[in-house]
């Protein structure tokens, strides 16, 4: 029998660590229940995944193809990123930390919104023209607080700002996404019937337990909306 050169062994311990298109989406599966074989290619065709092929024209991912693809996920579902600002945060290495990504504070009921900006400061921050704030403002996707005539945003209102200027940069306009608005009305009256008598509870520490369940509720209810969307967009891409 042959012996295997060194050569031949690196390769062939090399072609095992490498996985085909359909094993990293089995792998992904697990954390990201919207991946799909079609959805890695289309971000192939993004440029930004580059796997290896054979010489048959299989991909072959490896170890760090993998990661790259989890972090561009993590980026589309955590952060709702565009493919082009995930493109730029790959571009200077990916490291989002201390950096304007929403902080756990923004998206939890229990806190307090952070510091309160005036609509200059807010238009300086974010980049969106203040016609645009006063539109959301208008239509009660913002509801900033009212402080001797003048408009206080806070940190949530500062990230609620930039996912509509994205939208808008689709054309969805200020009056198109009162429907966002009306879903999260309905889902709070929805968890306010659920979680209210222990809300208002004069014992302190059922008062914070209510306060952890609702927020528990809230990821719970964001996650299920954002799986039925998924549903029914991939009707949309033939998906389904």
């Amino acid at each position: 029998m042959e012996a295997s050169t060194p050569e031949r062994s690196a390769s062939g311990a090399s072609n095992r660590k490498a996985l085909t298109i359909g094993a990293v989406a089995k792998i992904l599966g697990r954390e990201f229940d919207d991946i799909s074989i079609s959805k890695i290619r289309y971000l192939e065709d993004q440029k930004l995944l580059s796997p290896r092929r054979t010489p048959g024209g299989y991909r072959l991912y490896s170890q760090a193809d993998v990661e790259r693809l989890r972090a561009i996920l993590k980026m589309q579902r955590d952060e709702f990123l565009p493919l082009r600002v995930i493109r730029q945060e790959l571009a200077s290495g990916g490291d989002r930390k201390g950096r304007d990504a929403p902080s756990r504070t923004v998206t939890s009921v229990d806190s307090h919104g952070g510091a309160h900006l005036e609509l200059e400061e807010m238009i300086e921050q974010t980049g969106v023209p203040g016609d645009l704030i006063q539109d959301l403002v208008e239509w009660r996707i913002l509801q900033p607080q009212q402080e001797n005539g003048r408009l206080l945003f806070d940190d949530t209102d500062r990230e609620i700002i930039k996912a509509c200027a994205e939208l808008a940069r689709f054309g969805v306009a200020g009056r198109n996404l009162r429907v966002f608005r009306s879903a999260a009305d309905r889902e709070a009256a929805l968890l306010e019937q659920v979680i209210g008598p222990a809300l208002r509870s004069t014992n302190a520490r059922r008062h914070q337990e209510a306060v952890e369940n609702l927020d528990s509720l809230a990821a719970v209810c964001n996650n299920l909306t954002h799986l039925m969307l998924v549903r029914d967009l991939r009707k949309l891409t033939g998906e389904d």
